[in-house]
Parts: structure tokens; sequence; C-alpha cells
């Protein structure tokens, strides 16, 4: 059975020790927050589409593990992200896509990730990939991805869900300031 993305983003927690956590706009941050609010994690609460391109820009100038927590609408919205891990491939960058085919933090619409391949893109990138359908398997590869000293793309198959958890009473700076302090330390 396919899980919600808060599941997928509890098992991210419940395995990551200091590594830098980078979370997709919106509902995704406010689970990430509601789980495990700390200094090392990243929230954006705006600018779709750039997770991966912001997880990228870290993992090319920090030593640890980057994570990055992005969605399929997002990472459909920012193909040429792809292409450019791909290029610089950072051995420190984990790149987990949950999709579950909506547009979750704007009411659950469809996205082409229905019928859209998002593996097949990041093979034909020449990322290293894997999916997972079941939270089982996510953790499994997940796992395995922070031991690996190579980019690791896992697409993480869930269903449509979102969390009924609060606002992040952080304002946007603050959540800069702190994570920059956190990663300069």
């Amino acid at each position: 059975m396919r899980p919600k993305r808060i599941e997928i983003i509890k098992k991210i927690v419940e395995n990551v020790k200091d590594e830098i956590i980078v979370c997709n706009i919106g509902i995704p941050s406010k689970e990430l927050y509601h789980l495990k609010d700390r200094e090392r994690n990243f929230y954006m609460l705006g600018s779709m589409g750039l997770a991966s391109s912001i997880g990228l820009g870290l993992a090319l100038n920090v030593d640890e593990k980057v994570i990055v927590i992005d969605g399929d609408g997002s990472i459909l919205m920012n193909l040429g992200s792809l292409a450019t891990i791909s290029y610089c491939k950072p051995k420190n960058l984990i790149l987990v896509i949950v999709d579950n085919s909506a547009y979750g933090s704007t009411g659950n619409q469809e996205t082409s990730a229905k019928v859209v391949k998002l593996e097949k893109i990041a093979e034909a990138c020449n990322l290293n990939v894997e999916k997972s359908e079941t939270l089982e398997e996510f953790e499994e590869i997940f796992k395995k991805a922070l031991t690996k000293d190579e980019c690791f793309v896992i697409v993480a198959k869930a269903i449509p869900y979102n969390e009924k958890v609060p606002n992040i009473p952080l304002h946007p700076v603050e959540i800069k300031y702190r994570f920059m302090k956190s990663i300069n330390q």
C-alpha cells in the first residue's frame, strides 16, 4: 500500500542525524516542522520548483549530506534541475521526490506524473535512481542512500493526502538566519 507523504517524511526524520534537509513548499514543510523542527531544516514557504536547485547549491558547498524533500509537481515545474544535478553529481545529495501525482499544497489537483514516469526521466539524466511503492521499501532505499557516497534520487510513490498541521510559526527571515547559522558552525 502506498504511504502518505507525512509517513515518508517521518521515516526521513527518524533516520537522519545532522544531515541538512531542504523541504518543498507549503504543506510538506509544515509536515516536516510538525514532525521534527530543527535548525538544519530549511522550510521553503514559496518558490515552487526550486527545492532541488537550492539543495544542489548547498550540496556543492558543504561536506555533509543534503536531503531534499521535493514533490512531483515541483520537479515537473523545474525538470532542468535533474539535468543540472546530473551534470554536477554532488556525492552528498539525496533527492527524495514524493510522487503523489498531485499538487498537494494547492488542493491535490492531479499532475501529469499520473502518466509521466519521473524515475525514467531521472535515469535519462544519468542519475542513480530507485523507486519505492511502500513505506518499507522507501525506508530501506533511504537508509541505503544515507550510506552511499554518491548522488542519489528516490522516487517515493505516495497517495494524495495532506496532514492537518498548523502553520510554521517562524518568520521566513528567522528560518533563513537560523538555518544559515546552523550550517556555518
